[in-house]
């Protein structure tokens, strides 16, 4: 008589089954995870970039800020130079009008 389950024993069949359809499950559970992770470390080198190049620009921007502070303080002092300059003419009686 030919049996219709190649197993002796169904429950140890039935086992066999679950165990085959879990493992199946997991292996797919893990290359699902794998590829997230995979797709998150692409992302990250990403940001990275990005924030290197972000950085790099606020070093620039830092940089010009600074050399307009310095031409700007310069130029303030030249005023304030020529300012007092004409309150000492004007004090000394050297900038009013004769007729």
């Amino acid at each position: 008589m030919i049996s219709l389950f190649p197993c002796r024993n169904l429950s140890h069949c039935q086992k066999s089954e679950s165990e085959s359809q879990l493992s199946v499950l997991l292996f797919h559970i893990s290359q699902q995870a794998q590829g997230a992770m995979e797709n998150m470390l692409r992302m990250i080198s990403e940001i990275d970039q990005n924030a290197v190049g972000i950085l790099e620009d606020i070093e620039k921007c830092r940089g010009s800020a600074l050399d307009r502070k310095g031409v700007l303080e310069e130029e303030k002092q030249q005023f304030q130079q020529a300012a007092y300059t004409v309150l000492d003419m004007l004090n000394n009686g050297g900038g009013t009008l004769k007729s």
